[in-house]
């Protein structure tokens, strides 16, 4: 196997198995983790039931939906993208290159969130600049269904139309999910000013030229979802500067920052009026959420 298992020509009885399989995609992309996953997403297998299924015959179609994503992979396309799907939190969401794809410190994001939002009855929510919907849809699933209502908003139509296939996997939740398109603020009703209890963001805040960036995150992810302006501020200047003009009285901002912005992020917070300010870091120990109380 040069980069794909082959299995055509043979007839079901002397198939490769998926342990054979799982070697060959292991050789040819170098990696274990990613071998793994394009394995068990060919087979639509779990986890668990793929190790209980590595002795059990590859279909062809099995063989050639690998085969094809083996090949996209090797072009340096993120495995995300090439499985069309990714975990966060609770969900499976579809991802694609119309959208982000959802990180581990987003997710502490969304427990921050969900955390300050629970504390409020009835509860309005509102994720800016969304994306897959994976802060927003998280926050539905898991806050009582009753007394909740979560707005969704992104300037980007293309992300929205994932958004909102996400959202019709989330079931009854969905329900208390508002999308609308638009940026930032200007998506949301007007009759949503001063009532909001929690806005929370993950904006673009990537410094145009940023050396740290990753050459695959460059050239696979939307450009708008990532930089912000010559010094990554762009965005949050407009998430934080204008959040007073939405929260309520007590409301509060959670927002996802670079590691080295959460002193700017305090300074601005601080110039429009917001307190109880707080720079909490992710699992790496990198400052990477801010929180603000109208």
């Amino acid at each position: 196997m040069s980069d794909a298992p082959e299995v055509h020509g043979r007839g079901v009885s002397d198939a490769l198995v998926w342990r054979e399989v799982l070697a060959d995609a292991e050789a040819a992309l170098g990696s274990a983790r990613d071998a793994r996953l394009l394995c068990e997403h060919a087979a639509g297998l779990s986890a668990s039931e793929f190790a209980a299924a590595l002795g059990e015959p590859v279909t062809q179609r099995m063989a050639l939906h690998l085969h094809e994503m083996i090949r996209r992979r090797l072009t340096g396309e993120p495995v995300q993208y090439v499985m069309g799907r990714w975990a966060f939190r609770h969900l499976d969401l579809l991802v694609d290159r119309r959208v982000l794809i959802p990180r581990p410190e987003t997710e502490q994001v969304a427990q921050v969130a969900l955390q300050f939002a629970r504390a409020a009855t009835p509860r309005v929510v509102v994720d800016l600049g969304t994306g897959s919907g994976a802060i927003g849809l998280s926050l539905a699933h898991e806050l009582p269904l009753d007394h909740t209502t979560v707005w969704m908003t992104d300037a980007s139509s293309d992300a929205l139309d994932v958004a909102r296939a996400n959202a019709a996997g989330l079931g009854r939740a969905a329900a208390n999910v508002r999308i609308a398109e638009g940026k930032w603020y200007a998506a949301l009703p007007m009759a949503l000013r001063e009532t909001v209890d929690v806005v929370v963001s993950n904006p673009p805040y990537i410094a145009n030229n940023d050396p740290e960036t990753q050459p695959d995150v460059v050239a696979h992810e939307p450009h708008e979802a990532l930089f912000a302006g010559d010094d990554g501020l762009a965005a949050l200047r407009v998430v934080v500067g204008e959040s007073c003009e939405w929260l309520r009285p007590g409301g509060v901002l959670v927002v996802e920052i670079g590691h080295q912005q959460g002193a700017a992020v305090r300074a601005m917070s601080e110039a429009v009026g917001l307190r109880d300010i707080a720079v909490l870091r992710d699992h790496a120990g990198r400052e990477r959420i801010v929180t603000a109380r109208r």
